[in-house]
């Protein structure tokens, strides 16, 4: 008997850049600045509260939307550090992961027909989540070099057909940051055409220089129109607890909560637990971050400074830009697989992330590292 031919759903989609690069830097031993991942420990007493709750009998279904006491840190969270007020029962969901909730949210709300901007470099899971809704991306360009937003090309992209605009700030995988100012204009916009917004804010904590971070939970109109996403992960050095909640108004959260309950139900009860346990006891912990990363990324472009890169600081996130054109004409997907096995560093080429990649030759390396890999990792870059 013959099977019906299989069709993908996603026929372009293969798999991603990071496990590739990461699995190549593991094959060739090399140090590893290509996925966002801290190589240090997280703060103390989380990884001991996890196995506490674990011992302790914490290991069934938490309720679907998250713990109780967990999402009542979440609220006071975003009181001490954003000033927003947010309901715990109705407004705050936690998820295993943020990709997940951005997968549900793109899922709850696009429906065939339906377009949504994206901002190219896009970060990768977005189109795949827009296309098996039967939604279809529209991209539009940062600009070049300063990786801010045109206005004037997003408003050309809207159409009646616009149902979302996807958001990232911090950005990944440009380090970029959006100003109150991009807010208001981005909140005229979404007012006068009636579109909603995901923002992916999972770097909101990783701000430099003494810049704020600008969240849609603080804008008035974007408030009521907006998912906000955010990363336990990323906040606290967890990445594979894959952990984190998703924030917005009581209509948009319980559309977002029909889907989440099929796609994984629950996120892990023991890592809720701890997580609810560290935000209680430390609530200032993120207030921290930028400092230390701060502290790490200027390591690295200090030890870089005698290297043929040139560069613009990154202005949050995890990772720095080095744009490479004095060194070389090759790809930058062809360039970062050489030099991750004849160097010894791993990086991810930054083309991949466009619909249309511009003549530019730039790489992204990822910071959150010791000090003796990013000075390592500037010593080979240096010798180039």
């Amino acid at each position: 008997m013959m099977s019906a031919p299989l069709i993908s759903k996603l026929p372009r989609v293969g798999t991603t850049i990071f496990t590739r690069m990461s699995g190549l830097a593991q094959a060739h031993n090399a140090l590893n600045l290509s996925q966002g991942f801290p190589d240090f420990s997280p703060p103390e007493g989380l990884a001991q509260a996890l196995g506490e709750h674990a011992m302790r009998g914490h290991n069934q279904y938490a309720p679907m939307a998250g713990l109780p006491r967990l999402r009542e840190a979440i609220a006071g969270q975003l009181a001490l550090h954003r000033n927003v007020a947010v309901d715990a029962d109705t407004e705050i969901t936690v998820v295993p992961g943020a990709t997940e909730s951005i997968f549900c949210a793109i899922t709850a709300v696009v429906t065939p027909g339906d377009e949504v901007i994206v901002l190219d470099p896009v970060y990768d899971s977005y189109e795949p989540a827009v296309e098996l809704a039967g939604g279809r991306t529209v991209h539009v360009p940062l600009r070049a070099g300063s990786f801010d937003i045109d206005w004037v090309k997003v408003e050309k992209a809207i159409t009646k057909r616009t149902k979302l605009f996807m958001l990232n700030s911090p950005h990944n995988p440009c380090g970029s940051a959006v100003s109150a100012k991009d807010l208001d204009i981005l909140g005229e916009l979404a007012q006068k055409h009636g579109f909603l917004v995901c923002s992916d804010e999972v770097y909101e904590h990783l701000v430099y220089d003494g810049r704020k971070h600008c969240s849609v939970l603080q804008h008035p109109v974007l408030r009521s129109r907006s998912f906000a996403h955010f990363s336990f992960g990323k906040t606290l050095s967890v990445t594979g607890w894959k952990t984190g909640y998703c924030v917005a108004p009581p209509e948009l959260t319980r559309e977002l909560r029909k889907v989440h309950q099929y796609v994984a139900f629950v996120a892990v009860t023991p890592v809720q637990h701890a997580l609810a346990d560290f935000l209680e006891t430390q609530p200032d912990y993120p207030s921290s971050l930028a400092g230390d990363y701060q502290r790490r990324r200027d390591l690295f472009i200090t030890a870089l400074s005698g290297s043929r890169f040139s560069w613009t600081p990154a202005a949050g996130s995890y990772f720095q830009l080095l744009d490479y054109s004095d060194i070389s004409d090759e790809a930058d997907t062809e360039l970062s697989e050489r030099w991750t096995r004849e160097l010894g560093v791993a990086s991810i080429p930054v083309s991949v992330f466009y619909e249309t990649p511009p003549e530019q030759r730039v790489l992204r390396f990822c910071f959150a590292k010791s000090d003796e890999v990013l000075l390592e990792a500037a010593e080979r870059l240096c010798a180039i």
